[in-house]
């Protein structure tokens, strides 16, 4: 194990976690529980879901969803921004180009 892993401990539905981490990326992992542990509470609020696994396995969809959904944006933002620049570019050369022949 890394010699700057430590333990940090982060709460889910009450229940207490001990989780070996790097110190640069406990911010993370800490927003991370907290979002969990918010879709947890939803979820079992409603009393639609039964059960923590059920609970747990439902949150997990609706994250991966809001994951996928976020990937597919960023996917189409970039393709945008891929277009944008090579019209952008397109035209610096031509402006670039009609500037040497005068």
């Amino acid at each position: 194990m890394n010699k700057n892993v430590s333990a940090i401990t982060i709460n889910i539905l009450s229940k207490e976690y001990k989780i070996a981490c790097a110190p640069e990326e406990q911010t993370g992992l800490l927003e991370s529980a907290r979002q969990l542990d918010n879709q947890m509470r939803k979820i079992r609020d409603s009393g639609k879901v039964v059960g923590t696994d059920r609970i747990a396995v439902m949150a997990a969809l609706n994250l991966a969803h809001e994951l996928h959904i976020a990937e597919t944006r960023n996917r189409e933002l970039e393709r945008n921004l891929t277009e944008t620049l090579i019209k952008l570019s397109g035209k610096i050369e031509n402006v670039l180009e009609n500037s040497e022949t005068r």
